[in-house]
């Protein structure tokens, strides 16, 4: 899990690069389809299996997993890689609040203690203080509430699908949607919607080395957070994961010119890894 997190930071890097030199969706595109090929691929010798039966759910899953990335990659290119790497962590958090809600989950004390301190968490990393709540944190907060729903409702189509059709949902929904959007693109002028259209950008010169690099550091950083939780406690490697936020802000400095999060941010920060590790103690 510290090497999946390691590997997520870095493409965090090469997706914030190419969000200067095309739209944030383009680059969701470009993300998903390294995914679309590898799932493909390995339908030609294993084919699908599962009852089936949830195709509406299955889309719901594709398609708030979509718009959770289209939000984060956004974020990514207009914001400091840590801090849009704490919005997209808030998924815990939001995810035990909707288990509660819908899969009719029960929280201990302990959770609803560490959803509360998320939440103040969340307020501070949007630095109240010294900025007005603008666009970016909105995003940002959708970007966790969008993951969240994403992993709730896998929950229960796990009793009906294949993990790969489960994967392929998002994925191919997060391939298809960027071109269907882009296609519309031209005939939407409002600037505030900017982060769900744009141009198609074509590719050239050194771009075309950070999209493999970003496909690829995404597709191992994947693998190995996958063999994270199929070889330990689920509560350990979640805990563990939240390194990423330290390892974006690392790279971020280094890598991007990134400032260094103020205090209150800092403070954010750390109240929100502190409710993601209590609420993954406490279930």
């Amino acid at each position: 899990m510290l090497l999946a997190s390691l590997l997520f930071a870095g493409m965090g890097v090469f997706a914030k690069l190419l969000g200067s030199a095309m739209p944030s969706l383009e680059i969701v595109f470009f993300r998903n389809v390294f995914g679309v090929i590898g799932v493909g691929l390995s339908l030609l010798h294993t084919p699908l299996q599962g009852v089936g039966g949830k195709p509406w759910l299955l889309f719901f899953r594709g398609f708030m997993g979509f718009l959770a990335l289209l939000c984060f990659f956004y974020d990514i290119a207009h914001i400091p890689l840590g801090e849009a790497m704490t919005y997209s962590k808030t998924s815990p958090i939001w995810t035990a609040i909707f288990a509660y809600i819908f899969l009719k989950e029960r929280l201990s004390r302990l959770a609803w203690i560490a959803i509360v301190v998320g939440f103040v968490g969340i307020v501070l990393i949007t630095d109240p203080f010294a900025t007005p709540f603008d666009k970016y944190d909105l995003l940002g907060i959708l970007s966790g509430i969008g993951a969240a729903l994403a992993y709730t409702s896998v929950r229960e189509l796990k009793r009906y699908y294949d993990t790969r059709a489960i994967v392929l949902s998002f994925m191919g929904v997060g391939t298809l949607g960027p071109l269907l959007l882009m296609a519309f693109s031209p005939f939407v002028q409002t600037d505030w919607l900017d982060f769900m259209f744009g141009r198609f950008v074509v590719p050239e010169g050194k771009i075309w080395v950070y999209i493999v690099a970003m496909g690829v550091l995404a597709t191992m950083a994947q693998i190995f957070m996958t063999k994270a939780y199929g070889i330990s406690k689920a509560g350990i490697v979640g805990t563990v994961s939240y390194s990423n936020i330290l390892f974006s802000i690392l790279f971020g400095i280094l890598f991007l010119a990134d400032p260094l999060p103020g205090f209150v941010e800092i403070l954010g920060i750390i109240l929100i890894i502190l409710s993601g590790v209590a609420v993954a103690k406490s279930r």
